[in-house]
């Protein structure tokens, strides 16, 4: 049985997500919290194997509710949980320990996927993200490559990379190195080649996950 802890500051959510979660076996809502300090304490009262925590909520943050649990090594596997696309929480949240992300208007079968990946010790990020030794047990999942001896990353890309984990924009980016915008994306184009990926959000979950930077 996987144990779940829901933290949500929206009781109609919380409700809907207990209920398509009761309809699906081995999974099991034991906990609730409407905020980030009740949210805190109550992983630490019932120690679940899943939280699902809302990025935004009063008192503290997703960021702020993950920091405080991995202080006290109390962190389960966790999943965030937001209503639009921010790569910002996202970034946050995965150096804070976070093992997914998901958008609120995913389905049910997408969820309970990520529950049970995340559980077994995985990652989840729209596509999962699993230890190689588990990846003959779980299907269809995403694992990052590892980067080519061939074509390793200049020292400008790495510098690059690094200001993409602080969530920092293109534009941005060429403002802080005094480069062009131009010149800018045509980095981020090579660092997505050779790092394998598609998205820039994947580029930095790599990066982090190989200490890249």
């Amino acid at each position: 049985m996987i144990r779940i802890c829901l933290a949500d500051d929206q009781a109609l959510f919380r409700s809907g997500v207990r209920a398509l979660l009761a309809l699906f076996d081995g999974i099991a809502v034991v906990a609730e919290a409407e905020e980030g300090e009740s949210a805190v304490a109550k992983v630490l009262e019932t120690r679940p194997d899943v939280l699902l925590l809302d990025v935004r909520m009063p008192k503290m943050n997703g960021v702020e509710v993950l920091t405080a649990l991995a202080r006290k090594s109390a962190l389960p596997p966790t999943l965030l949980l937001t209503t639009f696309e921010d790569d910002a929480a996202l970034i946050g949240g995965i150096r804070a320990g976070a093992r997914g992300f998901l958008l609120k208007g995913t389905t049910p079968e997408i969820l309970v996927a990520a529950i049970r990946t995340v559980a077994a010790g995985g990652t989840y990020l729209h596509a999962a993200l699993t230890p190689a030794a588990q990846m003959s047990d779980l299907h269809g999942d995403w694992q990052p490559p590892p980067l080519s001896a061939v074509d390793p990353l200049t020292a400008r890309e790495r510098e690059i990379l690094s200001l993409m984990t602080n969530g920092l924009a293109n534009t941005q980016i060429a403002a802080a190195l005094k480069l062009g915008e131009g010149t800018v994306r045509n980095h981020v184009s090579n660092i997505l080649s050779k790092l394998g990926v598609t998205d820039r959000t994947k580029a930095v979950l790599v990066a982090l996950r190989q200490r890249l930077v």
